[in-house]
């Protein structure tokens, strides 16, 4: 049972065959030279379980999902990225189906051997990857799935209702809480050094587990809002059985360690030295970058760097020059000419974030000069520099945090299900998150900016605090319908999408029946537009019928 080395075992396991692919920014491969997890310890099993999660997370909520929900734009290649040109053959579930393939190996050495600790952690990931898969496509393999190798029986399993799998995930979560609550003495076989997120502490992963419960009671929120309630009332009102991450010390957070390019943040620049690699082509998005300066928000300057060149409007015409001063000199008539191509020219002296879904926009802001695809533009804020570095302190894969637990506990009070004041639980979260990116000082400052006002301001603070978890604040915006984000001309529908096609090859074509089932389940609108079936990025999950929301 060679499940890192067999590839026909994997094709089998992963329900589908799925093929791994090592140019999806959402898919990972499998290390064939990496112990075999048949004859491993489960402290070895561990951290590649994790990591792999992280590097996912990383990827979806700092890549595509980054640019549906205006965080970033990207300035080359960006169709997908930018406008959501997506089809049948763009996204497969490969890559999370081979994480939870090696944690049913883990899962099941822990259980085998009574490592409670273990067998808690195991649970977590699996509820987490599984609620990803259902999160991002609706009804997916659960109860049958990672169950090839008990014969030809299991290697077409049922597409479960998305009801069933995010009960299955709180159950999941449940058990976890108690399996980790015990004094530390008490578990057996815990190599610290070996889980990479919270070095074996217990108590922590506990508090990851109920947090993410958490999130998975809010995300029913439109859907069964009296079992939301009831699950995060539970949670609430018990913190001796149900400890929470309200604390950044707490997050749940996976750092890089750079000695490789396999184990460095990917949008580096020491290894990927191409002008148009993934730093060169992923800017700020103007949606972001317009909302952090209106609030004057120092989170601005840790993700971004300032403009190169700024733009200064001058009297006169046909005026373009640089002045002594490093700005760059242009008349209104110059200015007028450029913007007949629908974008606007931004002269903030400071921070300038790329128009969004634009076909033009890699010469945003007067950038003709330098037009290539995805290359540097003076006049637009690049990513901060830390971003180019291999690890740093604040480039971490991020799984859950306390700035987000908080946020939804102030919609909790904000609805009425816990009587806490949502005022204080909303201040708490922006401040967790300040905390998290080292700008706590100036807190005070800035929550005058921004001050508890019901629900929109709730959700725009956890959208703008999942910078690099963008995913969760798209999870969000389905639900909410906030905040409101408007597609640009280049958009391939009118509205922003709310979900990843089944893949041709990986996800119908080997399970034809039971997949069909499941596109017959989801729910058409009209901004399927040329979709061929149900099979549509705008079709709605079970999740979102019947809601209104999110268009």
């Amino acid at each position: 049972m060679h499940k890192l080395k067999n590839s026909f075992i994997i094709l089998l396991t992963l329900v589908f065959g799925f093929i791994v692919s090592c140019k999806d920014l959402d898919e990972l491969n499998i290390n064939p030279n990496g112990v075999d997890p048949a004859i491993a310890d489960v402290n070895f099993l561990l951290p590649t379980v994790q990591t792999n999660l992280g590097q996912t997370v990383y990827n979806i909520g700092f890549g595509t999902f980054s640019g549906v929900m205006q965080h970033t734009q990207q300035t080359g290649w960006f169709g997908g990225y930018n406008n959501y040109d997506w089809n049948t053959l763009s996204h497969s579930w490969n890559g999370y189906y081979s994480i939870l393939m090696n944690n049913d190996e883990y899962f099941r050495k822990a259980v085998d051997h009574n490592y409670e600790f273990h067998e808690g952690v195991a649970r977590i990931m699996r509820a987490y990857v599984f609620g990803l898969i259902t999160d991002i496509w609706g009804d997916a393999p659960y109860k049958d799935a990672l169950k090839a190798e008990q014969g030809s029986d299991h290697f077409m399993p049922a597409f479960d209702p998305q009801q069933e799998i995010y009960h299955g995930i709180l159950a999941d979560l449940d058990t976890a809480n108690t399996l980790l609550s015990k004094s530390a003495n008490e578990y057996r076989n815990i190599v610290a050094k070996q889980d990479v997120v919270y070095n074996g502490g217990a108590s922590k992963w506990q508090k990851f587990a109920n947090s993410l419960a958490l999130r998975y009671y809010m995300r029913l929120q439109a859907k069964e809002p009296a079992f939301a309630e009831e699950g995060i009332k539970r949670i609430v009102e018990d913190p001796a059985q149900y400890p929470l991450i309200r604390v950044a010390g707490d997050d749940a957070n996976i750092s890089f360690p750079g000695t490789s390019n396999a184990t460095s943040n990917p949008l580096n620049t020491v290894y990927d030295v191409r002008l148009d690699g993934n730093y060169m082509r992923t800017k700020m998005g103007k949606t972001l970058v317009d909302v952090l300066r209106d609030y004057n928000d120092p989170r601005l300057a840790v993700w971004a760097n300032k403009i190169q060149i700024p733009l200064k409007l001058v009297s006169g015409t046909g005026i373009d020059q640089i002045n002594d001063n490093g700005e760059r000199e242009v008349s209104q008539d110059l200015v007028t000419a450029f913007e007949a191509n629908g974008m606007k020219v931004d002269f903030d002296p400071e921070y300038a974030g790329v128009t969004i879904s634009h076909p033009l926009v890699q010469i945003f802001n007067m950038n003709n000069a330098n037009a290539a695809q995805g290359t540097v533009n003076p006049h637009a804020s690049h990513l901060n520099n830390r971003y180019r570095l291999t690890t740093d302190p604040l480039v971490l894969m991020r799984l859950i945090s306390a700035a987000e637990v908080n946020l939804i506990l102030a919609e909790a009070a904000y609805r009425g299900w816990i009587a806490n004041d949502p005022a204080e639980y909303y201040a708490e979260g922006v401040m967790e998150s300040f905390k998290a990116w080292g700008v706590e000082g100036e807190f005070e400052d800035y929550i005058e900016n921004v001050p508890y006002d019901g629900l929109e301001s709730i959700i725009e603070q956890k959208w703008i605090a999942h910078w690099t978890t963008a995913h969760e604040a798209w999870f969000d915006w389905r639900r909410t319908g906030l905040p409101t984000l408007e597609t640009g001309p280049a958009a391939l529908r009118p509205v922003l999408p709310i979900r990843w096609y089944y893949h041709t090859s990986d996800e119908i074509e080997k399970n034809r029946a039971n997949a069909e089932a499941a596109i017959e389940r989801l729910e058409a609108t009209p901004y399927q537009d040329t979709d061929q079936s149900k099979n549509s990025a705008w079709s709605k999950m079970w999740l979102l019928q019947g809601t209104g929301k999110p268009w």
